[in-house]
């Protein structure tokens, strides 16, 4: 059927995934510049439907589409709420509307503004009899429309949602790059109405399936029908003279009133609203949840799975029926830390002694030394620069300079004054910072020239400050504002303003990306203090005691301590780049008694010990303690390094981004631990507390968190210096805390507790290996393969179907081509290990992450192994 009149109608039949018997036509009276007329509109209503299973709805879902799409994008809500509902899950009725102009509603000779939109939709409501609760959902240029009503409605209103879209747009500020290509003199009319092109464009944005594009294109056939799409795009309020204008400013105002729950789903791909159009909604609701989903676009509702994230949130959220979702585990939350990450680098302001050792930096022939009087001084210069710059409490400042004294005060200042710093380093790769930076949205942007130069170059929002002071050309080609030296100057004397509050956000630290995409864990600053706190008391740290930080999360850690601190000469986010002489020279100049570093750090020390001397050799053996976090160690290679610093009780901590400090574990408590499959790391620092949530059939943690030992499943934890959360990470805090209280987080590792208490880590959640007698953890399987003399490092993979998976070995034992290993290889791994092996594969290099060099993706290996096992050319994993 091709729709060319005017009138209202119902779609087609055969539409993929639209039941017609949720679609019907309403009259209603119309309004404002309408009135007096009637006008009829298409709606998809499962209210209908409802009655006829006998259900009562608990409120209503008012969904409204954008331009050019119609009713048929929320198909996916509305199929999901009548599913839900017949099977015994809350029931909402859905109302997906077709506006006016646009989809299967009537078509006139009118052009809507924003206002009338808004007043149309109640009209609707209105005529349907819809009372309330009442949940507004919208996208694109729905979105003003349903917040727009949301915010004339409040009486009404129970929770608001929204995809994609803006509710602001700044006073001469440009539209974004396809909105001015559409909006342009002689584009508009031809590339909206006169053509198909804006709609085939939008519709480019996601890979749909030609049915349910060509589903999207029915409403809009010819000129005449597609004329609402032309006057969508011509009321876009881009500047103050527009019509709709004073509409969209008063929407926008009036959410800054609203309290109900509030839901953002958003698809970062998308070329008309961008980071910033979320930025403004969130600050406008700051209590609204958050979920960005990496790698869709503007097309959200078909590009993610959006429908069961929003019932299931409106049930969490307790919409309409006041019983929010309960948590489970019998333990309480953690006490808050008491002062501010500061307070010992306050404490040392009249301190002439050495706070912070800068190793690549030299002042005649030494490392550059900074006092904490200079640096107490320096941070509170920088922080009175920065408010005298604009920067408030909760702006974002990201972060782009090296380890030392520099960054040190640039954060220490940026913590003072309330703002949160976002720290993503090089580690993540171009791409994976780029994502990192431009996702957090920063405010300000503080940086190298490298790190200013990326950031101009792949357009990260953001002021610029440059760390050091650059030429005037340099300056303005990198868009820098000010240098820190500026803000110092501009800083002293000037009174500081009051310290933030103890819940408040102080820092989003991203993680490595070994398991994916890399998150922004965000930390308040009783978090960081209580973080402060753990590390002090476990392994005692005083003013003397000294540290050399060749890993970047402790690397800014020392004035908090109040002890001096000395990073290596190094490449932070390289961490192959340490050697032992640089880690000799750094503990010689801070006569340091603790050193922590990287797993890969630790490997390439102990590899390039033969060119310590005698002096290196003497510095490294008055370490008292040494450290080694970030990702699991061997025990030989524990050993090796203390055979470098012969006096130190060799640590390796068991953390994450999530909680930096979660175990503790010896090399003599390693040593004497022996029985256990896995890597013992000890038992909770402090106060935190372990738990383990046992895995079911198919691999996932189902069981009730328990501390009984010797059952494998996730390791759940708690701890006062655990995260607040994901930045704009909804969905991920969600599966973090499932079935738990707020204080408790789900880490994605696998592992079992032993009969005294100590902590076993086998792996990660998504690389256990279902096979038919059970799930299996890879990481005692691995070091079995690693006993064979000709194995450096192994990983045990699964390949199948989920339930009847087979274990795979792939080990790095010096082939130079990827493939089958040989017969004796086969045998000596197989003969090493009681788990049964399909097969061993070699590999010249097993794939790890960047940031740590050892975390091995077992998810890639396991498709790759897929592929060569199933006949395909070898090539490298």
């Amino acid at each position: 059927m091709r729709v060319t009149a005017p009138e209202a109608t119902l779609p087609p039949a055969g539409l993929p995934g639209l039941d017609p018997a949720l679609s019907r036509l309403v009259d209603v009276p119309g309004v404002a510049a309408d009135a007096g007329t009637t006008r009829t509109w298409h709606v998809l209503d499962t209210g209908d439907a409802l009655t006829e299973r006998g259900l009562d709805p608990v409120g209503t879902i008012i969904a409204v589409h954008g331009n050019p799409t119609w009713s048929y994008l929320w198909r996916a809500l509305v199929n999901a709420s009548l599913r839900r509902a017949e099977a015994g899950a809350t029931a909402w009725r859905v109302v997906a509307v077709d506006q006016l102009e646009m989809g299967f509603s009537e078509r006139s000779d009118r052009r809507r503004t924003l206002a009338q939109r808004i007043a149309d939709l109640d009209a609707l409501v209105g005529e349907l009899g819809i009372r309330g609760p009442i949940v507004t959902i919208g996208h694109d240029w729905g979105g003003p429309v349903s917040l727009g009503w949301a915010v004339e409605n409040r009486e009404r209103l129970a929770a608001v949602i929204a995809l994609n879209t803006a509710v602001h747009h700044p006073d001469g500020a440009p539209l974004p790059f396809a909105l001015r290509v559409a909006t342009a003199r002689g584009m508009l009319a031809a590339g909206t109405t006169g053509t198909t092109a804006f709609l085939d464009t939008t519709l480019a944005l996601a890979d749909l399936d030609p049915a349910v594009r060509a589903a999207f294109r029915a409403p809009y056939a010819t000129v005449a029908r597609r004329r609402g799409i032309g006057g969508f795009v011509a009321d876009i309020p881009a500047t103050a003279a527009d019509e709709s204008t004073p509409a969209l400013r008063r929407m926008s105002a009036g959410l800054r009133e609203l309290d109900v729950p509030a839901l953002f789903l958003r698809g970062p791909k998308d070329p008309v609203f961008g980071e910033g159009h979320l930025d403004d909604l969130t600050e406008r609701l700051p209590h609204a949840d958050v979920h960005r989903f990496e790698g869709a676009g503007h097309l959200i509702a078909e590009e993610r799975p959006y429908a069961d994230v929003v019932l299931d949130w409106l049930d969490e959220k307790g919409v309409a029926t006041d019983a929010a979702a309960p948590g489970s585990t019998a333990a309480t939350a953690p006490p808050a830390a008491a002062g501010h990450l500061w307070d010992a680098l306050d404490a040392r302001r009249d301190d002439d002694d050495t706070a912070v050792i800068d190793m690549t930096t030299a002042r005649d022939g030494e490392p550059l030394r900074v006092s904490w009087r200079q640096l107490s001084a320096r941070v509170d210069e920088i922080a009175a620069g920065l408010d005298a710059f604009g920067v408030r409490p909760g702006d974002r400042v990201s972060l782009l300079v090296q380890p030392g004294p520099t960054l040190t005060a640039a954060l220490y200042a940026c913590l003072r004054i309330g703002a949160v710093v976002v720290v993503a380093d090089r580690g993540l790769g171009i791409r994976g910072l780029s994502r990192a930076v431009r996702g957090a949205v920063p405010d300000v942007v503080i940086g190298e020239v490298a790190g200013l130069a990326a950031a101009r170059a792949l357009g990260w929002p953001g002021r610029r400050i440059s760390a050091a002071a650059l030429p005037a050309a340099t300056s303005r080609a990198l868009g820098v504002e000010a240098s820190l030296s500026d803000l110092a100057r501009a800083g002293r004397g000037r009174t500081l303003p009051e310290p933030p509050a103890p819940d408040a956000d102080a820092a989003v630290l991203f993680t490595s990306g070994s398991t994916g995409p890399a998150k922004g864990v965000v930390y308040t600053h009783a978090q960081l203090t209580a973080l402060r706190d753990t590390l002090a008391a476990h392994f005692g740290v005083a003013a003397e005691t000294g540290l050399v930080t060749g890993f970047a999360p402790f690397a800014l850690l020392g004035p908090a301590l109040g002890t001096r601190s000395a990073t290596p000469d190094m490449d932070v986010s390289a961490p192959r780049t340490l050697t032992a002489a640089a880690v000799a020279a750094a503990v010689r100049a801070s006569d340091a008694r603790i050193v922590f570093l990287s797993p890969a750090a630790v490997a390439n020390v102990v590899a390039t010990a033969s060119a310590l001397d005698a002096d290196d050799r003497a510095a490294l053996a008055r370490v008292e303690t040494f450290l080694s976090t970030g990702a699991p160690v061997g025990i030989e290679l524990l050993r090796r390094a203390q055979e470098l610093m012969p006096n130190a009780v060799a640590h390796t901590p068991y953390g994450m981004t999530e909680c930096l400090l979660v175990a503790d574990v010896t090399l003599p408590e390693i040593e004497s631990a022996a029985g256990d499959r896995g890597v013992c790391v000890g038992r909770p620092l402090g106060t935190g507390q372990v738990r383990i949530s046992a895995i079911d059939a198919e691999g996932r943690a189902t069981g009730e968190p328990t501390t009984d030992a010797g059952i494998t499943g996730e390791i759940v934890i708690s701890a006062p210096h655990l995260k607040r959360g994901y930045f704009r990470l909804y969905l991920t805090d969600r599966e973090a805390r499932r079935g738990l209280t707020d204080r408790w987080h789900r880490t994605g590792d696998v592992g079992h507790l032993d009969a005294d208490g100590r902590l076993w880590v086998e792996g990660r959640l998504p690389h256990v290996i279902t096979t038919a007698e059970g799930p299996v953890t890879p990481v005692g399987i691995e070091q079995d393969a690693e006993t064979v003399e000709a194995v450096t490092r192994a990983a045990a993979v699964g390949v199948g179907p989920v339930g009847r998976q087979v274990v795979v070995a792939v080990v790095e034992a010096g082939a130079r081509r990827p493939g089958l290993a040989s017969p004796e290889l086969t045998d000596a791994v197989r003969a090493a290990t009681s788990q049964p092996l399909a097969a061993v594969l070699v590999a010249p290099t097993l794939p790890t992450d960047i940031r740590h060099n050892s975390k091995i993706d077992r998810s890639r290996l396991a498709a790759w192994a897929e592929r060569l096992l199933a006949g395909e050319k070898p090539t490298a994993p």
